[in-house]
């Protein structure tokens, strides 16, 4: 055991009843404290630990590196319309020119031209692009996205952010993520 180490470096991945993670992207994690306040209230179960041990007047415990929920959580059906999951969507690129720079977001048919804020009509654009096309129509700038905007289901979202992986990935929350990836022949 490494009682010395950081409790601050150690997240505990959350998973659903069913053992898969509440989110891929981003990635449902926990504070250390959220982990064991979860634990004590009798929420989750600890599927696996850390060796980092945190210590009160009354007793030890093992930081918690994997929870899973005691009582199911059913999952959204839809994703909500948010400037992240847009981006998530479209796989962190311009659709216009594939750059990962200054992204924002741009209206296909531009709200000067009667354009609305919505799934099918908004894309991921870098600054430049959106203000090379600004509030001009694709075809009158020969801007087109990469791909046609649509509204995601919350599989599409899953799947891109499996290509995103987090930065940190502690070796006991790998048997959890990705276990429903498709297996090569």
């Amino acid at each position: 055991m490494h009682p010395m180490a950081s409790p601050d470096g150690c997240p505990a991945l959350v998973l659903n009843a069913d053992f898969r993670p509440l989110s891929y992207y981003p990635l449902s994690l926990w504070s250390w404290q959220d982990a064991i306040k979860a634990v004590f209230m009798d929420r989750v179960n600890i599927v696996s630990e850390y060796d980092t041990v945190v210590r009160s007047p009354s007793f030890d415990m093992r930081l918690p590196s994997v929870v899973s929920l005691k009582s199911y959580i059913k999952p959204s059906r839809t994703p909500a319309f948010t400037r992240f999951n847009v981006f998530l969507r479209d796989r962190f690129a311009c659709q216009y020119c594939n750059t990962r720079d200054e992204l924002t977001f741009d209206h296909v048919i531009p709200r000067s031209k009667g354009g609305l804020t919505t799934w099918e009509n908004v894309v991921a654009a870098c600054s430049p692009c959106n203000l090379r096309k600004g509030d001009k129509m694709p075809a009158a700038v020969e801007m087109f996205p990469a791909q046609k905007a649509y509204a995601p289901t919350v599989n599409d979202l899953h799947r891109n952010g499996k290509l995103f992986p987090p930065n940190y990935l502690h070796e006991s929350w790998l048997d959890y993520l990705y276990w429903d990836s498709e297996l090569e022949p």
